[in-house]
């Protein structure tokens, strides 16, 4: 989740404005860039608890220490106490979640190489620091272990007006908050006719990436019935601004008919003079109109804007960029498969014509089977004469494909094609990670979860 925007405070007068603002990330194809953001949960060594921010082992300290690397601090005052909330480095940042999940959102860089390059450099810092801290960090997508009560929650203004909103709305909001965490990455587009194709191929996709990520079967200590339970988490958050955005198929589908979209997501706040306004449940649309009660008179901003689109969880969210939204968090190699899953599949022309063809003749109900079924079925789930191990080898072979034909070398001369084999081996065994930690809880593990926090930290 983000925290308020860097964007200018320029008055919205005319909403031409909130339509050039996404029209404005259009980058020529030379300059498209690879953004890669993941989130992991922080726990004791001790007692594997998740830590809070405060105190000498806390989330507080463990962003204090990563200082030494060159990160810059970022503090919010909430209730006169200033804390450390985010640090910045370049073009990336670390942020905290709400329960102090602790998220890189890493720079604009070239090639997949430098994406796991980048990973691998910060998991060294964060290793380093936790290490001192006797803490340790886990890829899943939801907490294995701890009850929601036992989650701590970090200093945000922000988050404290979510975590009032969420349970009006929606069953499992606060679970999504708390105890899940993500692999995504941000890519970028030519032009609308270009942004519109990407769009219509990922959304129909996610559900695939979906699957070959899943891998987050236990809830409280025991098998929950998923394999993605994050995944499901978000068919109970927010219907407002959650989903499959059955319009990005439809006839004339553009930047202002997503503008149209964000304008009738539901607002959480207004960001002013170092302070968070409760707007929850409000409309951007009277906002606009300067029509909010409890901001008599007052016209919103281009930073408004910009923080608002940071508000709508769509299982694909358009930005100035577009985000792939539907992975679980996961170990290393992982981390560096989801962009180049993606990076092959719509970074190439003719990797992306090809997955339009797989996904261009999905009606809407079968769209919708894909993204309600594959949280407990995954690679196993039906579709069509075959499963959805099928769309996900023949996905990998396409972006496979297009890894190649980037022709993005390391200094060994192995091609980016290299980071989908973990995804490749998953298809190939018809098991996801979920279902090889089900075994292991099943097996070595006699029943219990604890064992993962050794086995699977970074």
């Amino acid at each position: 989740m983000s925290g308020p925007s860097a964007v200018k405070e320029t008055p919205i007068e005319r909403r031409e404005q909130l339509v050039d603002y996404i029209a404005s990330g259009a980058r020529t194809p030379e300059a498209w860039r690879i953004g890669t953001e993941h989130e992991k949960f922080g726990f004791r060594l001790d007692d594997l608890r998740p830590p809070t921010y405060e105190g000498p082992r806390g989330i507080g300290a463990m962003l204090n220490g990563l200082t030494r690397f060159g990160w810059a601090p970022i503090s919010e005052t909430v209730d006169g106490a200033t804390n450390v909330i985010a640090l910045a480095r370049g073009d990336g940042s670390i942020t905290l979640e709400p329960a102090g999940q602790l998220e890189l959102s890493g720079g604009q860089l070239k090639t997949i190489h430098e994406t796991c390059e980048e990973v691998t450099g910060h998991l060294r810092e964060v290793k380093t620091v936790a290490d001192e801290l006797q803490l340790g960090f886990l890829g899943m997508g939801f907490q294995p272990k701890w009850r929601r009560d036992e989650m701590p929650w970090m200093p945000k203004g922000r988050y404290r007006i979510m975590r009032d909103y969420m349970p009006k709305v929606g069953k499992l909001g606060l679970d999504m908050m708390t105890r899940t965490c993500t692999v995504q990455v941000n890519l970028d587009f030519a032009n609308e006719a270009d942004m519109v194709k990407k769009f219509r191929v990922s959304l129909a996709l996610q559900p695939i990436a979906t699957a070959l990520f899943a891998d987050s079967p236990f809830t409280e200590g025991k098998p929950n019935g998923y394999l993605s339970y994050r995944s499901h988490i978000w068919t109970d958050t927010d219907a407002d601004r959650t989903g499959m955005l059955d319009f990005v198929f439809e006839d004339g589908f553009g930047y202002e008919r997503y503008v149209d979209y964000l304008l009738d997501v539901p607002m959480y706040f207004s960001y002013r003079d170092g302070k968070y306004i409760d707007l929850a449940g409000k409309s951007f649309k009277k906002f606009l109109a300067g029509g909010l009660d409890d901001l008599p008179g007052v016209l919103p901003t281009m930073k408004d804007w910009a923080d608002h689109m940071t508000t709508a969880f769509p299982e694909v969210r358009l930005k100035k960029y577009l985000e792939m939204r539907g992975a679980d968090g996961g170990r290393w190699s992982r981390l560096c498969a989801l962009p180049a899953f993606w990076v092959g599949l719509l970074y190439d022309q003719t990797a992306l014509d090809a997955a339009w063809d797989l996904v261009k003749d999905f009606t809407m109900a079968e769209r919708h089977a894909l993204r309600d079924g594959v949280p407990k079925h995954a690679l196993k789930l039906p579709f069509r004469n075959g499963s959805v191990r099928d769309l996900a080898r023949e996905a990998l072979k396409i972006s496979g494909q297009g890894l190649t034909r980037r022709n993005q070398l390391n200094a060994t001369g192995a091609s980016e094609a290299v980071f989908i084999e973990p995804l490749i081996e998953y298809v190939e065994a018809n098991q996801t990670p979920a279902e090889r930690k089900l075994e292991l809880f099943n097996g070595p593990w006699n029943g219990s979860v604890d064992p993962l926090f050794r086995e699977f930290a970074y």
